[in-house]
């Protein structure tokens, strides 16, 4: 499968593949001339007198120092150097391999001043499989993901490592494997590669592309759930969820519609029942899950335009007279993806409640609340196993609650996919053919 990178329209399932690996990128060819423009205006602002921040100048609170022409490409690389300050475990290669297709599509984009050179530097470290190595704690969100950014151009630099089946491995050594020249840097390059939010953005992206495998799991854990509870189908009538409005909601309860449609085990106890209504662990499912559905369809849409943007600084902007302006600013704070990595940890939060402890059982009461009060508190502990920064370990909640398969099969219906926008229209009000009679009774519940 071949990933070609248009500037500004990676699309959901181009990141997915490529977190999982096994695919080539290429840059499509209208990005040829942006950044070639881009290219040329910082090696003009670097053969000027005019400070330019990050091209002639010193970084922080050495911005005011002047940087000697001759030490420009020194300056670069230094910055390089003195950033690979992570510790901790190395990052996954998913995760990595998103950091690499991320930076590519951002520096594709022509507002950064980087050579073609140096973007196809990085599409042929992924191409050929190869894997930097980035310790997993050590960034600035707030001034760009320094740290590890800083280690994956080390890597590309040939003076960092690689992670080949596990091990550390010399970079230069894999880089000269793979027929890769080590990347040298030119005026500002090292600054664009490493002023940005790559890392904190793969990171979510690889939470989020989890939670889809959960969330799937859940919502079938909790359809099979119903139907071994002998529960009734009637919760899931349209006309419940299309007067609530919420579309996570009502495309949650259809999923559930269609997985239960034609089950013999239903038909067995429509008739003759005399349980007036489920308990909440299985009614409210599509309320709980529907939650987490447009949760988790909010933070895909905020990633996936950070996954397209262009986050370092300075950046360089055409004029209309052919001339090019390099502006300073701040796209390289984190805080986007900050905000929709804290909420992501959340839609987890509720579906233990909605596990089998809530079911009734023969000869005790029917409870009508998610998990019984003595339950209820022992649940709640797991706000502490979730992380706010997006883990790839997130899924081991679900172990608390269901019991599926590592990679269990995805559900018929794809209208749940995150990648899917919610319906345009609201289901149908007409009279649902399998609604059962225990949901005409009025209840105070």
């Amino acid at each position: 499968m071949q990933i070609e990178i248009t500037p500004g329209q990676l699309g959901l399932a181009d990141l997915r593949a490529a977190r999982a690996g096994g695919v080539r990128l290429t840059l499509n060819g209208s990005a040829e001339a942006p950044i070639a423009a881009s290219a040329a205006a910082v090696q003009a602002a670097a053969a000027g007198d005019v400070a330019i921040y990050g091209v002639n100048t010193g970084f922080g609170k050495l911005a005011s120092q002047r940087i000697s022409k001759a030490e420009l490409a020194s300056l670069q690389c230094n910055l390089i150097r003195s950033h690979c300050v992570g510790v901790g475990a190395p990052l996954p290669p998913s995760v990595v391999r998103l950091m690499l297709l991320c930076k590519s599509a951002s520096l594709a984009r022509g507002y950064s001043g980087v050579r073609r050179s140096t973007i196809e530097c990085l599409l042929q470290v992924f191409n050929s499989g190869l894997i930097p190595y980035v310790p997993c704690q050590g960034s600035v969100g707030a001034s760009g993901d320094l740290a590890p950014l800083s280690h994956m151009t080390l890597a590309l630099m040939g003076e960092g490592e690689m992670l080949v089946d596990g091990e550390r491995r010399p970079a230069r050594v894999e880089l000269e494997r793979a027929g890769i020249a080590p990347l040298v840097l030119e005026a500002k390059e090292g600054l664009a590669l490493i002023n940005g939010t790559q890392t904190s953005t793969a990171l979510a992206l690889d939470a989020l592309f989890r939670f889809e495998t959960v969330f799937a799991s859940a919502v079938l854990s909790g359809a099979l759930s119903l139907d071994a509870a002998r529960g009734s189908d009637g919760p899931f009538d349209p006309r419940i969820h299309a007067v609530r409005g919420q579309p996570g909601q009502i495309e949650t309860a259809q999923a559930y519609r269609q997985i239960l449609a034609g089950s013999e085990i239903r038909l067995s106890h429509r008739e003759g029942d005399d349980r007036v209504q489920d308990p909440y662990s299985l009614r409210c499912q599509p309320q709980v899950m529907g939650a987490c559905l447009d949760q988790a369809r909010h933070v895909r849409d905020v990633l996936l335009r950070e996954a397209n943007a262009v986050t370092d600084n300075p950046l360089v902007f055409s004029e209309a007279d052919g001339s090019a302006v390099l502006l300073s600013g701040g796209n390289f704070h984190a805080e986007p993806v900050a905000l929709v990595a804290e909420p992501l940890y959340l839609p987890p939060l509720p579906l233990p409640a909605l596990s089998p402890s809530g079911w009734p059982t023969q000869g005790r009461a029917e409870p009508f609340q998610l998990c019984p009060a003595p339950v209820q508190p022992l649940s709640t502990p797991n706000r502490a196993h979730i992380k706010p920064i997006p883990s790839p370990y997130l899924s081991t909640l679900f172990s608390l609650s269901f019991s599926t398969l590592p990679s269990p099969p995805l559900p018929p219906f794809p209208s749940l996919s995150l990648t899917f926008p919610p319906s345009p229209s609201p289901p149908s009000l007409s009279p649902h053919p399998r609604l059962h009679p225990r949901a005409l009774h009025l209840h105070a519940r």
